[in-house]
């Protein structure tokens, strides 16, 4: 199995791309965000980061597995 750095890359920035306006949303609708970064607390801020960076890391192994391994 041989893949380029064009694929992987376009994997992972699509991935991240659609990890982070999962998690915006996510975050929405639970209620943790505010119109302003500077208006969130601490505790509201770190709900914000992990689930974008846990929605953008299931994206982008969702995609690896999709495109890349099968």
């Amino acid at each position: 199995m041989s893949t380029d750095f064009l694929s992987v890359a376009m994997v992972t920035v699509i991935g991240l791309m659609a990890g982070t306006a999962i998690g915006l949303v996510i975050g929405s609708l639970v209620k943790k965000q505010r119109s302003s970064w500077e208006d969130m607390t601490g505790r509201e801020k770190a709900i914000n980061i992990a689930l974008i960076i846990v929605c953008s890391a299931i994206c982008i192994t969702g995609l690896a597995w999709r495109f890349l391994v099968n």
